[in-house]
């Protein structure tokens, strides 16, 4: 039997063709590949753009999180994937991190730990290196800034507080909240996170800042000291 060729869209049976099985099932019907393929169009001389999304989908792990931490030059070591594709594709994690965001601002509540962590859940955990985060509140619990403390190594950001204060004090802030990113994707917090933060607690409560919480990201996971029982408060 002759093996037809597929190395062009319009080859494809028309029911296996993505833009014309959104419009006969629905897009929920398709798969990843296939979101891809409509949203990427075109293929290359000798592939079409679906066989492309699939090995797309392939470099990211099997699934589309995987290609949140891709990088422009990442997306274009994949076969078929140049300039324009490699753009369209950071576009489009983009705009996920994005929507993903907007959603969770809607029960943004600075009180709740649930929702602070699916509010910055998009924006750190896919990040590949640790990043701790400063989260400053006023005396109605509502945020009055926010800032990137460190990038590197985070527990040498935890053993010394006074970066963290200093910004603290200069905004006027009754209370702050920490977030810092696991890049393993595992929120379990290390002995030293524990005792570095008991550190920034104590730190805290000698200038009447009190540390609220102390929230660790994993990947679409996390981890609450308050919630925990590691945050040794007064209260």
């Amino acid at each position: 039997m002759t093996q037809r060729n597929t190395s062009k869209m319009k080859d494809l049976l028309v029911s296996e063709r993505p833009y014309e099985k959104c419009e006969r099932l629905g897009e929920k019907n398709l798969s990843d590949a296939e979101l891809l393929a409509v949203l990427l169009r075109t293929g290359t001389r000798g592939e079409n753009v679906l066989d492309i999304c699939r090995r797309i989908l392939t470099a990211g792990g099997g699934n589309l999180s995987g290609l949140h931490s891709f990088t422009r030059e990442k997306f274009q070591k994949i076969r078929g994937v140049g300039r324009v594709k490699s753009i369209q594709l950071l576009c489009l994690m983009e705009l996920a991190r994005r929507l993903a965001k907007e959603t969770a601002e809607k029960g943004l509540d600075f009180s709740s730990p649930a929702s602070v962590a699916r509010y910055y859940m998009e924006d750190m955990r896919h990040l590949r290196q640790e990043h701790m985060k400063l989260l400053m509140l006023n005396t109605k619990s509502a945020l009055i800034g926010e800032k990137d403390v460190y990038k590197g190594t985070v527990n040498a950001s935890l053993a010394n507080p006074r970066e963290i204060f200093v910004e603290a004090l200069r905004m006027e802030a009754v209370s702050v909240i920490l977030l810092h990113n696991h890049p393993s994707g595992d929120p379990a917090p290390s002995g030293a996170d524990i005792a570095a933060t008991e550190r920034i607690r104590q730190a805290g409560e000698l200038i009447g800042i009190e540390l609220l919480d102390h929230i660790i990201i994993g990947n679409n996971c996390y981890i609450s000291f308050r919630e925990e029982g590691l945050l040794y408060t007064k209260g």
